[in-house]
């Protein structure tokens, strides 16, 4: 596990906030270290690196949906790879220049979750690869109404996850 850079953050207000020890209580030690430190699960080691269903990926911190099966595509890094968030708003980015490199941190705009990083090499037409931890995210699989285009996940038959 790599460490990303301190939790140096300015304080902010965000709609879900909770002292650091029921962090550490209702969540495992690698998503306490993950999403509360920003550190780094190894590579190829998630849960949902080959993860090919349908549904939605939300947040482990505060269950805030993040991400769909839809936008999820195969990068060959080692963590589950996206075009773009499901809800833009759900997400913040920012600027990380730890360890010596720039890059853009995603973080859960609700809970302020470490959840990985975006660069700009994407092979999709948005041109994004949001690299996110496994351990950061919980899957929802979706339902047969969503299934069949009913549902949240719109368009059926456009999982490339």
């Amino acid at each position: 596990m790599r460490k990303a850079h301190a939790s140096t953050r300015a304080t902010e207000v965000r709609e879900i906030s909770k002292p650091d020890e029921q962090w550490r209580q209702e969540l495992t030690p690698l998503q306490y270290s993950v999403l509360r430190h920003a550190h780094t699960e190894r590579p190829f080691t998630g849960e949902y690196v080959h993860n090919h269903q349908d549904g939605f990926y939300r947040c482990a911190g505060c269950g805030s949906k993040l991400f769909s099966s839809d936008a999820k595509f195969d990068s060959g890094t080692g963590w589950p790879s996206f075009d773009e968030p499901a809800v833009a708003e759900a997400v913040e980015l920012r600027a990380d220049n730890s360890l010596f490199m720039r890059r853009t941190e995603v973080v859960c705009r609700r809970c302020g979750g470490h959840l990985g990083h975006v660069f700009n090499d994407g092979p999709t037409e948005t041109g994004d690869r949001y690299c996110i931890n496994s351990c950061s995210l919980d899957f929802e699989p979706a339902t047969a109404d969503q299934e069949q285009g009913d549902g949240e996940t719109g368009q059926p038959g456009t999982a490339r996850g």
